[in-house]
């Protein structure tokens, strides 16, 4: 009997008002709803900042791929202060300095180049979620 496949959780920044925190985040959907479904979870980082049970145990049971809006990496740091090393860090502005055509705006929501930037950076990650689900590196 095979074991049951791991999860991926990635945890986006919570870069409120910031339009690369909305991409890190819209990027997270995208993989979780339409690139990954049912391999791909995430969770509330402020849950993870005051040390919830369940998010702790998710996050210490699973492998994590953090995608953080700005150079201060506070979706990282949360993980790593609980102990645990992301498999996978990303910075959202990677996303665009990849693919300038995008360049994204808004900061409750996306627009339609923002929408399109995180659907193409979900496509790129789709491999690193592959080979974590499989157990093995990415």
């Amino acid at each position: 009997m095979n074991p049951k496949p791991q999860k991926v959780v990635v945890l986006p920044c919570s870069g409120i008002g910031k339009v690369y925190g909305a991409l890190a985040r819209e990027t997270t959907y995208e993989l979780m709803d339409r690139v990954r479904p049912g391999m791909v979870v995430t969770a509330c980082l402020p849950l993870l900042v005051v040390e919830d049970p369940e998010t702790r145990q998710l996050v210490a049971g699973n492998p994590v791929i953090t995608i953080d809006g700005c150079p201060k990496s506070c979706a990282r740091k949360c993980v790593e202060a609980q102990g645990v090393t992301p498999r996978e860090t990303i910075q959202a502005m990677d996303f665009y300095k990849a693919h300038k055509d995008c360049k994204p705006d808004g900061i409750a929501e996306l627009d339609e180049n923002g929408r399109r930037l995180a659907a193409m950076a979900a496509d790129e990650m789709a491999p690193v979620v592959d080979a974590l689900v499989a157990g093995g590196e990415k």
